[in-house]
């Protein structure tokens, strides 16, 4: 299961500009998972600057 820790998501959308199909940003600053098994998500999870993403 893929998930966003929005405590430590800082919002920089890193996550949804390497995998759109995989992540959105949403109107609380913070990313969301769109589509965990969109084939990017491993690549998104890796541009994370904080970690926040987890599969």
């Amino acid at each position: 299961m893929v998930s966003v820790d929005s405590d430590k998501c800082i919002g920089c959308g890193a996550c949804a500009s390497v995998c759109p199909a995989g992540f959105e940003m949403k109107d609380d600053g913070k990313s969301h998972v769109k589509d965990p098994k969109a084939p990017c998500v491993g690549e998104a999870i890796s541009a994370c600057p904080v970690g926040a993403i987890s599969q």
